[in-house]
């Protein structure tokens, strides 16, 4: 009986280049695993974009209210019942909607947050000064909420930042980080100083007063929607590239060699 003797073995076929625009599959590594940011930068573009109709919405609102306490105080009998309980309902139901979108923002925000911060682990692990976890905590510690983020979403930047064909990182504006969380903490701050101007408010004069102030605060909150935005979709649109990059120079003839 004769024995055929075994023929060479096939090479394996090289990975498939990522199509451009495209998240790239994660690498082998169990240590490596990327996940695209994409699909919650999309809900978070969607979400901003509602939330900032709102906010404007809302400022409307607290012109209107302006309006209607400017004539109640020159002459209270000019201004309609009905136009107080519309102004009222108005300011009642936007509070609400504003709520609602903060709370489904903040929630989506985080998780895109800590998982762009899981990626830069991934793409240079020296750029950290604390552990991913501080992505998600460094939220909700008093004090510490209003620059610990930052510092991450700075960090976290920087990391992904893409390399030039000498060999180097890129050097990419970091404005639009700056920028957002410059507004973003200036119109926390706002708010809660005119949310307890308004608590507080109980003549037709200071009524108008912190109304015109709230106003102003939802016009602060639309622009850090927008700063927002630019903010998220920058910084996904950097990992891509990166993930990329990496995905290439590891699908790289003699990589798996000169890995050993």
């Amino acid at each position: 009986m004769s024995v055929n003797a075994p023929g060479p073995s096939p090479s394996p076929s090289p990975p498939p280049s990522p199509q451009p625009g495209s998240w790239p599959a994660p690498p082998p590594h169990a240590s490596d695993v990327l996940r695209s940011p994409q699909g919650l930068a999309t809900a978070l573009t969607v979400l901003l974009a509602a939330g900032a109709a709102v906010d404007l919405f809302s400022s409307g609102v607290g012109l209107y209210t302006r309006k209607l306490m400017t004539d109640y105080a020159a002459d209270p009998a000019s201004v309609e019942s009905g136009s107080l309980d519309l102004s009222d309902s108005l300011t009642i139901r936007i509070g609400f909607a504003q709520g609602l979108f903060s709370l489904a923002i903040a929630v989506v925000f985080i998780i895109w947050f800590y998982r762009v911060r899981c990626n830069g682990q991934v793409f240079r692990p020296d750029c950290f000064s604390r552990s991913a976890g501080w992505a998600i905590g460094g939220w909700f510690i008093p004090i510490g909420n209003l620059f610990i983020p930052y510092r991450t979403a700075r960090e976290t930047w920087e990391a992904s930042t893409p390399y030039d064909p000498d060999g180097t990182h890129r050097r990419v504006s970091a404005a639009p980080v700056i920028a957002w969380w410059l507004v973003f903490t200036a119109s926390e701050l706002l708010y809660r100083f005119g949310s307890a101007q308004y608590v507080r408010a109980e003549t037709p004069e200071e009524i108008r007063d912190t109304c015109a102030f709230n106003a102003a605060v939802d016009l602060t909150a639309v622009v850090a929607a927008v700063l927002a935005v630019v903010f998220v979709r920058k910084l996904t649109a950097l990992q891509r590239a990166r993930a990329e990059e990496l995905l290439l120079k590891r699908s790289a003839p003699g990589a798996a060699t000169a890995a050993v």
